[in-house]
């Protein structure tokens, strides 16, 4: 004879043994792998782009408190080697691979190459097919949140009567999108506003010499917009070498990046503000979701995540009320 009361206990501790019984038997299906026996591999356009300097940080910083390698390679913006460079990941066996591509159809066969041998693949920023994780931007909408921000700079101090020089990225595919974005934020919102110029440029060193070539020729020049605080700190130590500055002066950008904050913090800077792309993050929430995906195998459909973007005024910056995430 069961008495009701043993009868409930029972079915309570046939219901625990069960339970415990699946989180084993799910736990070694997982198959866990040891966290330093796991590689990730990153390659990047190029390392003289901030934005790429702080998504690597973040990304080494996951792997440190994750216990595992990973190895960053920088493509130095040649085509030929990130997909030289992807393939030796390939070739090394690596667990994971994370880029952001300088052309995704140079990438695509590799990728699918790359998935054929279990190996996690992943998109940062500019998408490449066959990823199991795109963390990707809206590039129109980020670029419109660039260039609305200006404008709207440029309608409260100048009425809108401009002349800007558009420095875009227009040499990446996948990025041009940005810079019309911007451009018809400026158009829409300061009708205007005169673009004197547009130029492509992705690192300090051409947003310095594309100024030089644009100043020349537009002296009365008192707008850049940048779609990257690359370019924009390059224009912005351009506007310094030749003494322009003032009250109805500014350069705008996107990514806020260490070393744009810092400019647009100094006494009297004309770097008036910049939108959040949130690098560091990008960085180190991928590697976070590939190690999920080594350690639990390759989702059945790919992974979508989209980078988030806030304006941030000068005045915001200097206030104190920004919390970087680095």
């Amino acid at each position: 004879f069961v008495s009701q009361e043993n009868k409930v206990s029972v079915k309570r501790w046939g219901g625990l043994v069960l339970g415990c019984l699946g989180l084993l038997l799910s736990l070694n299906a997982q198959a866990v792998q040891d966290p330093k026996s796991i590689t990730i591999g990153l390659s990047l356009p190029q390392l003289a782009n901030p934005w790429y300097i702080e998504a690597k940080a973040g990304m080494e910083k996951a792997c440190t408190e994750l216990g595992i390698k990973c190895v960053a390679i920088d493509a130095h913006n040649s085509v030929e080697k990130q997909h030289d460079d992807i393939q030796g990941m390939i070739d090394g066996q690596y667990d994971a691979i994370l880029a952001s591509a300088l052309d995704m159809g140079n990438l695509t066969s590799l990728y699918a190459k790359a998935k054929k041998q279990g190996i996690i693949t992943a998109s940062l920023a500019q998408t490449i097919p066959h990823s199991d994780l795109y963390y990707k931007v809206d590039e129109h909408g980020y670029g419109y949140e660039i260039g609305a921000q200006a404008a709207n700079w440029a309608k409260k101090n100048l009425k809108c009567k401009a002349k800007v020089a558009l420095i875009t990225q227009d040499n990446l595919v996948t990025v041009k999108a940005r810079g019309n974005g911007a451009e018809r934020a400026l158009k829409q919102i300061c009708p205007e506003i005169e673009i004197v110029a547009r130029y492509h440029a992705d690192d300090p060193y051409r947003g310095m010499n594309v100024m030089d070539w644009i100043l020349p020729s537009h002296p009365d020049l008192n707008m850049v917009v940048t779609t990257t605080d690359a370019s924009a700190i390059g224009s912005y130590l351009a506007l310094q070498v030749n003494e322009i500055s003032g009250k109805d002066i500014a350069v705008f950008s996107g990514d806020a990046t260490q070393d744009a904050l810092h400019m647009i913090a100094e006494d009297n800077s004309v770097f008036r503000g910049t939108v959040n792309l949130y690098p560091f993050q990008g960085g180190y929430d991928s590697v976070m979701r590939l190690y999920e995906m080594v350690q639990n195998g390759a989702p059945a459909f790919p992974k979508f995540e989209t980078l988030p973007y806030t304006a941030l005024s000068q005045e915001q910056v200097r206030s104190g009320d920004y919390e970087r995430s680095f």
